[in-house]
């Protein structure tokens, strides 16, 4: 996957957490999407419970963990060169075991654990609280696999370890799984059928970050839009509820407002939302609640009716536009991110063009870009055959990159000259001198340390900026403070 900004595939080993009692270590690294990275959380928190501190340093971990991404060719083979590296660093630390977590533990369990025999462990997305007798497995000489998909697990229960933390920002999970069966996508083998999390949790976990000091939350879900909670079990089998069930259940807008309400000072922002399903009224509760952020990310994939037909986009371009429209019409300023894969089976150049017209329409603040990359399992791959050149897929790549980069400058471009509420989240990578933000609609800010401190929310002069960051001055602290 191609993005503008940042890197989208990315592995991080997560820092220090102590427990003075726990004498083992866990060296854990995620790959993927943001639900990972609170995925390794979780298991922190479990394995805290077992004994386990975590390390950064991978030469004196007794377990170490990596979390998995199948969503990418580019994915798995990143991971797989780590696993070499910890097998190679386990040559000389016998003891030392390795096991693998999340989407790519389940689609290939049998090759990595039986077939390859690069990994003592297995664990699926869905099977973290059987990390204790699984631990126990591998500390016998055994191999240990779990990979079973559950109808209602959440871990809504599991308070995650704060990892690779900034301490300002956090990710608070409100969904598993996913039901919408885009034809190119693994997450529904892999995750599992969509259920959502008690509302009430989700507002705990919230209060929680904004007791130990946290000024901002994303809620995170495969699919937030669905949200929907009416007593736990699985979205689609809501018709069995009962109807004080229906009458009282809660979607995503009551949702947001739950949690906008619950910390009035605390920013909120949610990820990630699926054309089909996001409703009007998430719009209009962002609008309500100035602790919501003015920022989408709203996925398209293509700008081709026929390639959104393909791919069992339940959205039509015409749909999406006035998706688009009505957002504009709601909140004016709301920064809008895409999610776009070129080179799909039976693209025609006609499509491509569909595809960049779409974009010329939206101007997208930014996005994440792919080349389409088969996936085993998927409908696509067991229906249609990949038949654009890599050379075509490279060729359309790099014409929407460049329409993206001109669109993200033209963007942060109408933010020069105001004066914004920035969140401090810590220094800039380039400059210790300078402290890195984001505004509401999610754009990096960088400006002069001076006084202030990470955590605090502060007014910023915007005066200069690139395609991807804004440049400016603080001129005060904000009243949120």
């Amino acid at each position: 996957m191609e993005k503008v900004i940042d890197e989208s595939v990315q592995g991080a080993a997560l820092a220090l957490d102590t427990k003075e009692n726990n004498t083992r270590k866990l060296y854990i690294e995620s790959y993927g999407c943001q639900m990972n990275f609170s995925d390794s959380e979780i298991v922190a928190s479990i394995l805290a419970g077992e004994g386990f501190n975590t390390t950064q340093e991978l030469q004196e971990a007794d377990l170490v963990l990596v979390n998995t991404c199948s969503i990418r060719e580019k994915a798995e083979t990143t991971v797989r060169k780590r696993l070499e590296k910890f097998n190679a660093v386990k040559k000389t630390r016998p003891h030392m075991k390795v096991g693998v977590l999340g989407c790519m533990a389940e689609r290939l369990k049998n090759k990595l654990l039986e077939e390859e025999k690069i990994v003592d462990m297995v664990v699926g997305p869905d099977a973290y609280k059987d990390l204790p007798n699984l631990i126990q497995e591998i500390d016998e000489g055994r191999s240990a696999v779990n990979v079973i998909l559950s109808k209602d697990e959440t871990y809504g229960d599991v308070a995650p370890v704060r990892l690779n933390s900034n301490g300002v920002t956090a990710f608070v999970s409100i969904t598993r799984g996913c039901d919408n069966m885009c034809t190119f996508c693994v997450v529904p083998f892999t995750r599992g059928r969509e259920r959502s999390r008690d509302p009430q949790s989700i507002v705990s976990e919230v209060n929680s970050l904004w007791e130990n000091g946290y000024k901002e939350v994303t809620l995170l879900g495969q699919n937030v839009d669905s949200y929907l909670w009416y007593g736990g079990g699985l979205k689609k089998d809501i018709d069995k509820a009962t109807e004080m069930q229906k009458a009282t259940a809660v979607n995503f807008s009551g949702l947001l407002q739950l949690v906008a309400e619950a910390q009035p000072k605390m920013r909120i922002r949610f990820s990630t939302s699926n054309p089909q399903d996001m409703t009007l009224d998430v719009v209009t509760t962002m609008a309500k609640f100035n602790n919501i952020c003015n920022y989408i990310h709203l996925p398209v994939q293509s700008g081709s009716d026929r390639i959104l037909k393909a791919m069992n986009r339940l959205h039509t371009r015409a749909e999406y536009k006035k998706l688009i429209d009505d957002i504009r019409k709601i909140i004016p300023d709301c920064a809008i991110s895409q999610d776009m894969i070129t080179g799909f089976p039976t693209e025609t150049e006609e499509d491509h063009q569909d595809t960049l017209s779409l974009m010329e329409f939206v101007k997208y603040d930014y996005g994440f870009m792919f080349g389409y990359s088969e996936r085993p399992g998927t409908m696509a791959a067991r229906k249609l055959e990949d038949d654009i050149p890599e050379p075509v897929k490279k060729k359309r790549l790099q014409e929407i990159i460049a329409l993206q980069l001109q669109h993200s400058l033209y963007r942060t471009r109408l933010h020069v000259g105001k004066t914004e509420e920035v969140l401090i989240e810590g220094p800039s990578k380039k400059s210790d001198a300078h402290w890195m933000g984001r505004n509401s609609q999610n754009t990096v800010v960088v400006f002069p340390k001076e006084n202030y401190k990470a955590g605090e929310f502060v007014n910023v002069k915007i005066n200069d900026c690139t395609s991807a960051t804004l440049l400016g001055k603080a001129v005060g602290y904000s009243e949120n403070n």
